[in-house]
């Protein structure tokens, strides 16, 4: 039994859901409430007590495990959903090597460093010298006490070694202090604060731990108006999002996010009561910090950035990364709509707040489309006398973000758009809209009908069982085959097992499977929201492979290193081991390895399984992009299969004859409907 299995038998998903769900209630062989994850009136968030699964049939449309839902509850990851559920269940986790224990120590100490130095901070502000400084926060940037003590904004004083002292007072080394950034050392070793006569922010990470700070000058000599801390162990300010923490419910709640340039602009948007506010602290946009917020949190993103010249260029830039990303086919799309928040007569967010709070809803709503504002700013240098060249150069720089979109009555209406504000035939646009459109791939010959696919052991746990009972032929005629051995674990673990073998020797291949779903789903945007949406974690059952998808898709949105090193880097144990054994067939050698040097051996896989990650990987007479899409579709037949079920049960259970009712057994007779139309377009694909 894996150590994910033993916390599931130790913990039952209703007592556990109960606890933060006090409406859940025994329905038939079900409990059902109203989901605690958005704003219902008729219950559809059902807890399956046999399976030890939980599904939302409403507005989340999602589902999972125990795991799935302490992660969706609290914003954990799934390492914190590993460590939090395993303490609760009492099992314990499988012992760290001295060299992670050694830098969990470190990091834990550098953390305790961090949290001192902000108290110590927020201490030096309510001091009496620093009377001035808690007039400015009130008189000069509208700040309450509450904001104030909210988010641990403190002072730090005109003095080389306030911090210094403070934190050796508690024992803590000056190699530590300055890791963290707090003190600086110079080449002749002497070692001073950072921060002097500044305003101090505490920059926290999505759980709440403080990892850096900015200061805010407030001497008029000062040569920098905003100093961070710098790069470190703990801060990297492109993986980070400002005011996330106390964020991610309201960004959840509401399904989208507005990212702003500064500190103060989140803190301002909060006090006035938008708390889906958060800062990318003066970068560009990053896929990490896009990653932290969508579609984890969010399926809208809305860019506030301020009105000088520094913020459109940073808007620029960040669109740039939303257009590779999108160019390089991310699961073909990020999922999430994307605006640009533009502010009235030049202000930046901390200044419209201030002086007009009430109007900061309809001024988001109202955000510009990526297409209006990537055409306006491209076009706005051209006069009414501009060539045909100029005018030419502008369509060829903005065609390739309005080419993005998968669907097809987006790029025609941008293209049109475009087309009129620069004079230019639409049909020459068009023209030149398909030159800059990749070309399609050729599709690979398809094997023939009567031949099985040659899947090698390497990734199928039994070669007889390709298929299941449902795709297999229903003419009465057809001979039944002669039975045939048990296999050693169930079919859908199997298919799991395979798939994400696959996707982790080729990462690429997910693009594919995603691109046959869209193909399946064509225009119809219901079938592509639903149950026609990417492969994700959703797909799987098993909680290790789920996280383990998270994480793959992670490291498919991030640059910085290859997909199976980032793995390498960011899974713990249990995963690590997950990942071995699906990258070796041989369960022996598996076995062998972790009793043995692990760290060593670990290493050795993931190498090979970068080398085998590789774009063409395949053996003789097997296709693996071919039958891993096969494989993907028919997971996807088994979660809409098991979400049917569910539907069915909640369709027999509202019988109470009101008029709501009638209404929620409406909803989910069109959501089995669509379910239905999806499963007839998968079986026609694997058939």
């Amino acid at each position: 039994m894996s150590t994910t299995d033993d916390i599931k038998a130790r913990i039952d998903i209703v007592s556990y859901v109960q606890r933060f769900v006090p409406s859940l209630k025994k329905a038939g062989r079900n409990h059902k409430a109203c989901c605690p994850f958005h704003n219902e009136k008729t219950p559809s968030f059902v807890i399956n007590p046999a399976r030890q699964t939980w599904h939302c049939f409403g507005a989340c449309a999602e589902g999972g495990d125990l795991f799935s839902f302490a992660q969706k509850l609290h914003g954990w990851d799934f390492k914190e959903a590993l460590r939090e559920l395993a303490a609760e269940a009492g099992v314990e986790l499988q012992r760290q090597s001295a060299a992670q224990k050694s830098r969990n120590d470190q990091l834990e100490r550098l953390r305790g460093i961090t949290a001192s130095a902000a108290e110590f901070f927020q201490g030096a502000l309510r001091r009496e010298a620093a009377a001035g400084i808690r007039s400015y926060l009130r008189e000069q940037r509208g700040l309450n006490d509450e904001t104030v003590q909210a988010f641990q904004i403190g002072y730090a004083p005109d003095s080389w070694d306030f911090m210094l002292r403070a934190l050796r007072g508690l024992g803590h080394q000056d190699d530590d202090i300055v890791e963290v950034g707090l003190a600086v050392r110079n080449e002749n070793g002497r070692v001073y604060d950072r921060f002097r006569n500044r305003l101090i922010i505490p920059i926290r990470d999505e759980r709440g731990r403080v990892v850096g700070f900015g200061g805010r000058a407030l001497g008029a000599g000062d040569s920098a108006k905003y100093i961070n801390s710098p790069q470190s162990t703990l801060f990297d300010k492109s993986r980070l999002l400002f005011g996330l923490d106390m964020g991610r419910t309201a960004i959840r709640e509401g399904g989208a996010v507005v990212i702003a340039e500064g500190y103060m602009d989140v803190i301002q948007a909060h006090q006035a009561g938008y708390a889906n506010v958060v800062a990318q602290m003066g970068t560009a946009m990053t896929e990490p910090q896009i990653r932290l917020v969508a579609p984890r949190y969010a399926k809208r993103i809305v860019l506030a950035l301020d009105a000088d010249e520094a913020g459109q260029n940073a808007a620029r830039r960040s669109l740039d990364v939303a257009r590779q990303t999108l160019t390089r086919d991310f699961a073909g799309k990020l999922s999430v709509d994307i605006a640009i928040l533009q502010i009235p007569a030049g202000k930046d967010p901390d200044d419209y707040l201030r002086e007009s709070p009430g109007g900061w809803p309809a001024l988001v709503e109202g955000a510009q489309s990526v297409a209006d504002f990537v055409i306006d700013m491209e076009a706005e240098s051209l006069t009414a006398d501009s060539s045909l060249q100029a005018r030419q150069a502008v369509a060829q720089a903005v065609l390739p973000m309005l080419l993005v979109s998968e669907n097809n009555v987006y790029k025609q209406d941008n293209i049109q758009k475009l087309a009129r504000r620069l004079r230019i035939s639409e049909r020459d646009m068009l023209a030149w809209a398909q030159e800059q459109a990749p070309l399609p791939q050729q599709a690979p010959s398809a094997a023939p009908p009567d031949a099985p696919p040659d899947l090698p052991p390497e990734y199928w746990d039994n070669e007889y069982e390709i298929a299941g009972p449902e795709f297999a032929a229903e003419s009465d005629g057809a001979e039944k085959p002669a039975e045939l051995p048990a296999p050693s674990k169930p079919l859908k673990h199997a298919i799991e097992a395979f798939c994400l073998s696959a996707l982790l020797k080729n990462p690429d291949l997910l693009y594919q499977v995603n691109r046959k779903l869209r193909e399946l789903a064509a225009e119809d945007e219901d079938l592509l929201r639903g149950p026609l949406g990417e492969l994700c974690a959703h797909d799987f059952t098993q909680s290790q492979y789920r996280a383990l998808m998270v994480f793959l898709q992670d490291s498919m949105a991030q640059d910085d290193m290859a997909p199976m090193e980032y793995l390498k880097d960011v899974l713990d144990d249990d995963l690590r081991t997950e990942v071995m054994a699906l990258l070796i067939s041989d369960s022996d050698a598996v076995s062998e390895r972790i009793n043995g040097n692990f760290q060593v051996d670990l290493n050795d896989i993931f190498r090979r399984g970068s080398q085998k990650a590789r774009p063409g990987f395949s053996l003789p007479g097997f296709s693996l992009k071919e039958d891993l899409v096969i494989r993907a579709l028919q997971l996807r037949l088994q979660r809409l299969d098991s979400e049917r079920v569910e539907m069915q049960y909640l369709q027999e259970e509202a019988q109470t004859g009101s008029e709501s009712d009638d209404h929620y057994r409406d909803q989910i007779s069109a959501k089995i409907m669509l379910s239905m139309r999806a499963k007839a377009r998968i079986n026609v694909a694997v058939s």
